[in-house]
């Protein structure tokens, strides 16, 4: 096929995933894997597939500004790549140094009133990236647009861990009943990091596993998950689309579900409560097909004797 064919279906794609699309989920978490493949393939070493991955960072950003997402969280170091080689480990905080100066400075990042956060174990990353990190924080902390954040040393296992041990502690010191230790609790012993709970995860690369990310934000929301063949470098705007489409889907068939429970008890209940259950019937509308409606309805009229002729 012709590059520019190529393109004109490329660009026509786009835009029906983009009409497809009703809204987009609050908060996106992504997974950028496949960095070093992706140089593999094409005979480079593993710091040009880091770069490279890099500018899809920087795209990425724009995307969700475009379709109204708040909160993105980008799983940009784990614990585990502390196993890496000392080099791989230096160029990637060399490049993280960089980008984020940029991303501090750029125009469109204060434009966009992108708010930059990192989280995860920051101690264990060398003093000239904390402060490059520092820096990038107050430099966008008045905003709240869009909350960016940037996982570094992170681990979701360490982060329970980390707050199950500190409300152990508080036990032990007296500071808290037992029983006081809830979800609430738990919470704000966690890493300062996501301001919402997790609606999308993307994972790039091809494998088809969450690896241990935001087990907290998104696995107690239910959170829809998107996999994807790309590696990061290559991963395009119809991918990102493909994955709001994704997840509005799941949500559409979790309100479904809901909607159909609820019919479910109304029809239980029969005539013993009509007020309530036509209200229920009203705020089920939008969920559910009209036909799925019509047979609730008939029951809920005939059972109440002021609709008899």
């Amino acid at each position: 096929m012709a590059p520019r064919t190529h393109g004109l279906l490329y660009r026509a794609y786009e835009r029906l995933l983009q009409r497809e699309i009703d809204g987009a989920p609050t908060h996106v978490a992504v997974i950028q894997d496949g960095n070093r493949r992706y140089a593999d393939e094409h005979g480079k070493d593993a710091a040009d597939g880091h770069r490279a991955g890099a500018e899809t960072t920087e795209r990425v950003l724009d995307w969700c500004a475009d379709c109204g997402v708040e909160e993105l969280t980008l799983y940009t170091f784990s614990t585990e790549n502390f196993d890496r080689s000392p080099a791989e480990r230096e160029h990637l905080f060399s490049l993280l140094d960089e980008k984020l100066r940029e991303f501090a400075d750029a125009e469109r990042v204060h434009d966009q009133e992108v708010r930059i956060r990192a989280i995860g174990e920051t101690d264990r990353l060398p003093e000239y990236l904390r402060e490059t990190i520092a820096y990038a924080e107050g430099k966008t902390e008045e905003y709240d647009a869009l909350h960016l954040n940037i996982a570094l040393a992170y681990g979701g296992r360490t982060e329970l861990l980390g707050a199950a041990r500190e409300a152990a502690s508080a036990v032990e010191a007296g500071d808290i009943a037992p029983g006081d230790i809830d979800s609430e609790e738990i919470e704000r012993r966690l890493y300062t990091g996501p301001a919402r709970d997790v609606d999308l995860i993307i994972r790039t690369g091809g494998d088809e596993r969450t690896s241990n990310f935001l087990p907290w934000h998104a696995n107690g929301n239910e959170a829809a998950v998107f996999f994807c063949t790309p590696y990061w470098p290559a991963f395009a705007k119809k991918d990102f689309l493909r994955a709001i489409r994704t997840y509005e889907s799941r949500t559409q068939s979790w309100r479904r579900t809901r909607a159909r429970r609820a019919l479910a008890l109304v029809r239980a209940v029969g005539g013993a409560e009509l007020d309530e259950a036509r209200a229920i019937v009203e705020r089920l509308r939008e969920h559910l097909p009209r036909g799925e409606l019509d047979g609730i309805e008939h029951d809920t009229n005939e059972s109440d004797p002021t609709t008899a002729d």
